[in-house]
């Protein structure tokens, strides 16, 4: 057994079930044979996700198998790292990244590559003989360049290698260092393990750091959770309301663009980072969709969102977070500036596992909050190689801050619902411990009303059209004032309307400086009208319009009187209608027939939503999945030595074929017909190219052999001209 192939071939089911629950690439899809296997494991793509599998302590002791020449014993790698290194070699093993042969130990091929050619900072092996303890004897100079790459990396850099310095002249003239070109020098790796004493790394990190951090009450941290669930439930709500009155504009690259998520923040209250996750979570789930027109609203899915429990909204939402590959911590940072909420360059390979990774550690560390230093450390031990390095410590940061926004964790430690989402158990508990809705608010005397917990679905959407949302928290402080009077005279209200429900759900009789603001507002309301001429201004009132036309905020609009009553301007009427309100005026919008437009103005994409895609690693597939796959390459196996035994026949059978006319060979068919004998054949091709064949003759018809090929499995037609030769098998 010399080879990986050999190896794979030798080892048992629950190895191969082994195998590929920790590398699922190798058979996504299923591969033909071992030898297909083998190949595919052995490629730099797989090699790579097995090496991001490792621990810190189960990598080194990989440099150290890469540092050594093989075969290599087990003694040789615990002499470089430590005896703890034969449990980190059987892992390292049963992933097939070292196999074992006749002769030692060996690495999968192309593995070398993958790690790097100087694996822990160690130079190449010297090809001349060295006499290493003539290092302990070396000149004060040479111990000085020694110094400086004993660790690595193992190159070093001089002014001319024909006249260099002294301690350099000493090392090279006894081979401890290497000559590269004209100014490169490099540490052979012998000298360099030497001068380690012995060993590889400078500190074998066998067990991981313990991590540090605060201990939190469990009744304190499922209260900070249940609150932390309730506000993104709450987020995800307004912000589609608040789409659905005002969808916001793609960008052309797509994505949304910097002033609508800070006119997005300034809504919901909280700072850009968090409105950028919120609308993160809105796109994955699928409730909002870009139209056709590149207008950013809800999709339908939104209203089927708001039928459901709680506890299954919040399901939805935690659920997409935690597989996908976007990271909406990227929103913002200085390093990317050009990356949008929504945009495409949100991907990141690995940051799925990264959450999985942080939520696992604070499952295995309940009620703790982790110190950041000491999370940093612990996460650099579990998950030391990773792609995007550079961004991996923000990506933890970002995971603790995302899961306390979705309440999986409370004042930093996880939460009794993060274990049950985490565990796949019935969330239905959160349905139960949220504040109950309330049907009534508390209207004060300075035009502000205050809810004193969550309001019903039916009344908090007709309270968010009449008034703007000051503060949040256990309960809700809403400012009446004339803009949101005004809007909810636009979605088709009466004054009396207003007074009517704002009476009927306040515990408070209603103040009468808010009953006159109401009054004043809806008098006022409605007298201009706004329609499309481009756009046209009409009033009933003279003095009015002569205000407007003498009006200098409204210059913009080049307005020209062509009627007592009637304004117009080449605008649209959405941006007149604009101009008017920016300049303190109450326009409304008119039909092409006269009619006053005040309908509600809750938009739905008609576009189908399109979620992201996820990109990251394969999951690991079921007990089911890993069983038939390891069937189907026994199978495969099998097959395949059934064929290298059929082309070996051939092979010998095809120097063995005549030349057969067409008549003989037709003769020499039927005859082996009626014997039931398998045949190797000669077939000549449309290019004249003759190949081999291994059939079962089954009839003649129409100048044709039909047969079975043994190559396909499938029942084919050959030409009789077209046989070259006959041979029975």
């Amino acid at each position: 057994m010399r080879s990986f192939s050999d190896y794979l071939r030798s080892v048992d089911d629950p190895a191969f079930l082994d195998l590929f629950s920790a590398r699922p690439d190798l058979i996504t899809p299923v591969p033909p044979d071992i030898a297909s296997l083998a190949v595919r494991a052995c490629s730099a793509p797989s090699l790579a996700r097995a090496i991001d599998s490792l621990n810190q302590w189960q990598f080194q002791v990989l440099e150290a198998a890469a540092a050594l020449n093989e075969p290599f014993a087990l003694k040789s790698l615990i002499t470089l790292t430590d005896k703890a290194a034969s449990d980190a070699l059987t892992h390292l093993i049963s992933i097939g990244l070292i196999y074992p042969s006749e002769d030692g130990m060996r690495l999968s091929s192309q593995l070398r590559n993958v790690i790097g050619n100087e694996p822990a900072g160690l130079g190449p092996m010297s090809v001349a003989k060295l006499k290493l303890a003539e290092l302990d004897n070396a000149p004060n100079d040479a111990r000085k360049v020694l110094e400086r790459i004993i660790w690595g990396p193992p190159r070093g850099s001089v002014g001319d290698i024909k006249n260099p310095g002294p301690g350099v002249a000493w090392l090279l003239e006894r081979k401890f260092l290497v000559p590269l070109d004209q100014r490169t020098v490099i540490l052979p790796r012998e000298v360099g393990i030497y001068l380690r004493g012995g060993k590889v790394h400078k500190k074998n990190s066998i067990n991981p750091p313990i991590l540090e951090g605060s201990k939190r009450d469990e009744p304190q941290v499922n209260l900070a959770a249940i609150a932390n669930i309730a506000t993104v439930l709450r987020w995800v709500e307004e912000l589609l309301n608040f789409w659905a009155e005002e969808p916001a504009d793609a960008l052309r690259a797509g994505g949304l663009g910097v002033r609508d998520l800070k006119i997005l923040s300034n809504h919901l209250g909280v700072d850009e980072s968090c409105t950028a996750f919120i609308a993160e979570l809105a796109y994955l789930t699928s409730l909002i969709s870009i139209d056709a027109n590149d207008r950013i609203m809800p999709s339908n899915k939104f209203d089927i969102w708001l039928m459901q429990t709680p506890a299954d909204r919040w399901q939805a939402l935690a659920s997409a977070w935690l597989i996908t590959s976007r990271v909406s911590g990227l929103v913002g940072r200085v390093e990317s500036r050009n990356v949008a909420a929504l945009g495409p360059e949100l991907d990141r390979v690995n940051a799925a596992r990264v959450r999985a990774l942080t939520l696992l550690i604070l499952s295995e560390n309940e009620l703790l909050a982790p110190d950041t230093t000491s999370f940093n450390q612990l996460m650099a031990w579990r998950a030391p190689v990773r792609r995007n390095s550079s961004l991996q410590e923000e990506l933890y940061l970002w995971t603790l801050r995302e899961a306390e926004w979705l309440g999986i964790t409370g004042q930093g430690a996880i939460s009794e619902y993060g274990e049950i989402f985490l565990s796949g158990g019935d969330l239905n508990v959160i349905n139960n411990e949220l504040p109950k809705s309330v049907d009534h608010i508390l209207i004060q005397s300075d035009n502000t009303a205050i809810a004193p917990g969550p309001l019903e679905h039916e009344i908090s959407q007709q309270l968010a059209v009449m008034a703007e949302i000051e503060s949040r928290g256990g309960a809700t402080v809403y400012r009446f004032s004339e803009a949101t009077i005004r809007r909810a005279l636009d979605h088709g209200k009466t004054g009396d309307e207003i007074k009517a429900f704002l009476i009927k759900i306040s515990k408070t009789p209603m103040p009468q400086p808010l009953e006159y603001l109401i009054a004043d507002v809806a008098k006022k309301h409605g007298k201009l009208r706004v329609g499309n001429t481009s756009a046209f201004i009409r009033c009933e009132d003279t003095t009015l319009i002569t205000q407007i036309m003498s009006d200098k905020k409204l210059e913009v609009l080049a307005l020209r009187r062509i009627a007592p009553e009637v304004v117009i301007c080449d605008h649209d009427a959405a941006d007149t209608m604009r101009v008017l309100r920016e300049a303190g005026y109450l326009p409304a919008a008119e039909s092409s027939n006269g009619l006053m437009l005040t309908a509600p103005r809750a938009n739905r994409a008609q576009t189908k939503p399109r979620p992201p895609r996820i990109i990251g690693e394969i999951e690991i597939p079921s007990d089911d999945l890993l069983n038939a796959a390891v069937r189907a390459i026994r199978t495969g196996e099998k097959s395949s030595h059934r064929q290298t035994h059929l082309r070996e026949s051939v092979s010998q059978a095809f120097g063995a074929l005549p030349r057969n006319s067409a008549n003989e060979t037709l003769e020499l068919v039927n005859r082996f017909i009626d014997e039931k004998k398998s045949l190797s054949i000669g077939y000549a091709d449309n290019n004249g190219s003759v190949t081999h064949r291994i059939i079962d003759p089954i009839r003649v018809s129409a100048g044709a052999l039909i047969a079975r090929d043994h190559a396909t499995g499938e029942v084919q037609s050959f030409r009789i001209p077209r046989i070259t030769g006959v041979a029975p098998m």
